[in-house]
């Protein structure tokens, strides 16, 4: 290094910064024998101020830092510069500075170190307020041995400031500093402090490979798994915080298994993982569930993992978050071990009530696994790198041990978690006055909220940059929309009304004609429709955003050029040029319910005071019921959010970052291939979504609205028949086939089974019903199992599906017992009939609990699952314990036997 800038490297909480000196006037003879043959590296120590001292204050504390090594002068003022050199070895320093984030609670305060002639509280005091903190260390001299500037061990000062201060050119001054004093700080920015070793060593590969360890030091790796995007944007979310937080997070999808390797992963993993279907772990975790569920794995394969899981679920469905437990039982059982406990949220009330605050407590987490394992394995690795040189330079290295009280420090800043959330006092929102409204609406608050101090997220970095272009083109085609796997174009063939026109909801079959693709399916079956927003909602959205003559326009889609967000990219789900109608029509889900991100990102784009004063509610933790209230449960969406607050005009950069990808919609396949070769039937109820206090007009379903007004040319008078309704239309729709499904047939056709599917959730039985006909017509020799229907609906004149097609099966001896059973009929009968399936199979209980426990049947249900199949569930248990004579829990024992051996399966939606 002879010969060579001599740099220092500062060891901030596992992260080290150089800082190159200019290169020292020529030495003497005797000022190089002083010095010795190396110019040193020192680890740990600040950037010295020119010229002062350490001195003491009345109450015993250090109040000042340490001298500058007089050889190693600093391009800072002209009395710097002409600073008489001396030898290159750092002096005794007294103090250790380290200059991360500090939590504003950890301020001890009048404990802030002072600059000679200036007042006790000097300009640092006085700019950071009361965020920093200092502790007093002991520290022993880092001179070599016999030094003529060695001195015995003092205390050494620990200071804390809450963020990176770099003047704006060398010899800048501070706040109330002059120039002429010479100051210069330089410090590593967003890193809470840990107790390290510090080192003054000569090898500069030892300096680097320490650099290169200390680095890593705040990286973690983010995997996450999604089925519609929640559990993609809540780790979008974790990983543009982590940078406030001074930690990297490394993101993948966890299905980019070539990116990442939990096999030989050091640092800490967070996993965010959603749950699909009845309890299936998302299309994109498959393959890393199946990778993990490999049964030849030893229980130590992962034992060098440390983990975090934050799980998302539907209390509503059976299997509540079943994809993440999935995960997480599997990993332990492999060894890994927590460093954070596991996080279960509920979508049913609010999945914000868990992953916030378990987003809160990850970082301390995160920060504390780090540093326990850079301790059992950096630090090591770096005394042993040391070591290493000694038998070169037997006195180049002395270690400094902090104390145990330091090094159990729960640095937690306000500013870093400001960075995460705001918190935004009375005085500096413009208030406005309260409104008149006795109870909170949509754009109106009561106390206690309209009155409190407010803690909202904070404004993610913007990075998408929408380009419109003169030149014209085409746009993609859907299928590049779609990444679930092959889509196919297939003709509707059929349309029919199964309900009569004064039914409460109206339920339509379709028929697609598949003969011409490679498309294949079995009863039980789910597909995708790929479907788009609504005509008039896209012009109503391009009216509102002031763009309606350019919606046929091509935009060029890219990241922004500078923008402060890492790792961005350009959805996948959107173009990089296409029309914007384009964009709006078929990429962004413009009806889904705005996340409080959006609302965050809405309130910046918003002029009128209180209207931005109500987004901010909306958004903040002391706003939680409101959001819940008026936006979540109400099913708002953006045009209702634009409508009601007039002075928000969101830019469309703003809409293709926070707007979700628009989801394809699953239906259930309603027919056999071997009962209808080359045809594919499903049934859906149109959804409607009425007018209330949040929502100025009434919509229908995006999918089942546009699929009604699609056949509506197709629809035949005789509604209650199979075939009815045929034309030669050349409408034409999108699907995919849905993977991973179990809800097919028993294998063995002798096994008995009893399907419940209330409304139209008989449609998939409907398949199995044709599917047996056509079994028992080509295989007379064969011996059937004995089939149950349990059916129901609100009308039996009214919304009766299938009745005519039900009653044939019973007939041909397809189906062997049929249950119906009408929920808003009236009665004149002595004994009131059942009303609901659950009723009818508690009247039916020695037949059903045959089935399942004598003949080891099947058990099918369909439909909703709120208003439903919990109520089935709870009668099966009711007929296990009252016919095996057994209690409640050894009942519901048995139904889990029943779900784990897949012979009681569901399928059901919220």
């Amino acid at each position: 290094m002879q010969g060579k800038n001599p740099t220092q490297i500062l060891l901030v909480a596992g992260k080290m910064g150089t800082i190159p000196f200019p290169q020292p006037r020529a030495q003497s003879n005797a000022e190089s024998r002083n010095a010795g043959s190396c110019e040193p590296y020192v680890i740990g120590c600040p950037v010295f101020p020119q010229g002062h001292s350490v001195r003491r204050t009345g109450d015993g504390h250090e109040r000042s830092l340490v001298q500058e090594p007089r050889g190693a002068t600093l391009p800072a003022t002209p009395a710097a510069r002409a600073a008489p050199a001396g030898p290159l070895h750092p002096p005794p320093p007294q103090h250790l500075l380290l200059l991360p984030r500090a939590r504003a609670a950890l301020l001890q305060p009048g404990r802030h170190p002072a600059i000679p002639g200036q007042p006790q509280r000097p300009h640092l005091g006085s700019h950071f307020g009361k965020r920093g903190a200092c502790w007093d260390l002991p520290m022993p001299s880092l001179a070599p041995p016999g030094s003529p500037r060695s001195a015995p061990p003092r205390s050494c000062l620990l200071l804390a400031l809450p963020q990176p201060l770099f003047p704006a050119r060398p010899g800048a001054a501070l706040p109330g500093q002059s120039r002429s004093d010479g100051w210069r700080w330089c410090f590593a920015s967003g890193f809470v402090p840990v107790p390290v070793p510090v080192f003054v060593c000569t090898s500069s590969s030892t300096a680097v490979s320490l650099k290169k360890m200390c680095c890593e030091s705040k990286r973690f790796l983010l995997l996450y798994a999604t089925q519609k995007g929640q559990a993609k944007a809540i780790a979008e979310e974790i990983h543009q915080q982590a940078g406030a937080h001074g930690l990297e997070a490394d993101m993948h999808c966890i299905s980019e298994m070539e990116k990442y390797n939990l096999e030989t992963e050091k640092d800490p993993v967070v996993i965010v993982i959603s749950t699909t279907g009845t309890g299936d772990p998302p299309d994109t975790a498959c393959k890393f569930v199946k990778k993990i569920q490999d049964k030849t794995l030893p229980p130590d394969h992962f034992t060098h993992l440390q983990y975090g899981l934050l799980g998302l679920g539907d209390s509503e469905y059976m299997f509540f978050c079943n994809g993440g437990r999935t995960v997480d039982r599997r990993l332990q059982e492999l060894g890994a071990q927590h460093f954070y406990d596991t996080g279960l949220a509920d979508d049913c009330v609010g999945l914000e009530l868990v992953v916030d605050p378990w987003i809160d407590g990850l970082w301390l987490a995160l920060k504390k696994a780090l540093q326990l394992q850079k301790e059992k394995e950096g630090m090591n690795n770096a005394v042993k790198a040391v070591s290493s040189s000694l038998s070169t330079a037997p006195h180049a290295v002395h270690e400094l041990k902090l104390s145990p009280e330091v090094q159990n420090l729960k640095l937690e800043d306000e500013g870093v978690r400001g960075s995460g959330v705001l918190s935004q006092k009375l005085d500096d929102i413009n208030l406005v006055a309260p409104a008149r409204d006795t109870k909170p609406s949509l754009v109106h608050s009561v106390p206690p909220v309209s009155q409190s101090a407010l803690n909202i997220p904070a404004l993610p970095p913007e990075y998408i940059e929408v380009e419109f272009q003169d030149t014209q083109g085409e746009n993609p085609h859907l299928s590049s929309l779609i990444s679930e796997g092959t889509t196919f174009e297939v003709p509707v063939t059929k349309a029919v009304q199964l309900t009569r026109e004064d039914a409460i909801k109206t339920a339509l079959l379709l028929e697609l004609d598949i003969a011409d693709t490679a498309f294949e399916y079995q009863p039980g079956d789910a597909f995708c429709v790929i479907c788009p927003n609504n005509v008039c909602e896209v012009e109503e959205l391009l009216h509102v955003l002031g763009l309606t003559e350019k919606g046929d326009d091509f935009v060029c889609v890219k990241v922004k050029q500078g923008t402060k967000k890492k790792g961005a990219s350009r959805p996948q789900h959107i173009p990089g040029r296409s029309t914007l109608k384009f964009i709006l029509t078929w990429c962004l889900e413009i009806r889904a319910i705005p996340k409080k991100a959006f609302l965050r990102a809405l309130v910046e784009c918003t002029s009128d005071a209180g209207e931005k004063r109500r987004l901010q509610e909306l958004c903040s933790r002391q706003g939680a019921s409101d959001y819940n209230s008026f936006i979540r449960d109400s099913n708002v969406c953006l045009l209702d959010l634009l409508h009601a607050f007039p002075s928000c005009k969101p830019s469309l950069s703003l809409l293709i970052e926070y707007l979700p990808k628009l989801q394809a919609r699953s239906y259930s396949v309603s027919s056999s291939n071997l009962y209808q070769p080359g045809r594919l039937c499903f049934v859906f109820n149109v959804v409607e979504f009425p007018a209330g206090p949040s929502r100025p007009v009434s919509r229908k379903g995006v999918c089942t609205g546009w699929l009604a007004e699609l056949v509506a040319p197709l629809l035949h008078p005789s509604k209650n028949s199979l075939h009815t309704g045929e034309s030669s239309s050349t409408e034409k729709i999108y699907i995919f086939p849905r993977p991973k499904n179990a809800f097919h047939l028993p294998a063995d056709p002798s096994v008995p089974f009893i399907m419940v599917g209330p409304g139209t959730g008989i449609s998939p039985f409907i398949g199995f019903l044709q599917h047996r006909q056509k079994l028992r017509e080509q295989h007379t020799d064969w011996v059937f199992g004995e089939t149950w229907l349990f059916f129901g609906c609100r009308h039996q004149d009214r919304d009766y599906l299938f009745k005519d097609e039900l009653q044939c099966f019973l007939e041909n001896g397809t189906l062997t017992h049929l249950k119906v059973c009408f929920s808003r009929d009236s009665s004149t009968a002595e004994v009131t009939p059942p009303k609901y399936v659950q009723d009818v199979l508690r009247l039916c209980a020695k037949e059903v609990a045959r089935v399942l426990l004598k003949e080891r049947g099947y058990f099918y249900i369909c439909g909703d699952k709120k208003h439903m199949a919990d109520g089935v569930s709870e009668a099966i248990v009711d007929i296990l314990s009252m016919e095996m004579e057994a209690d409640t829990l050894e009942a519901m024992k048995i139904l889990a036997m029943l779900r784990e051996a897949k012979r009681y399966l569901q399928d059901v939606w919220s």
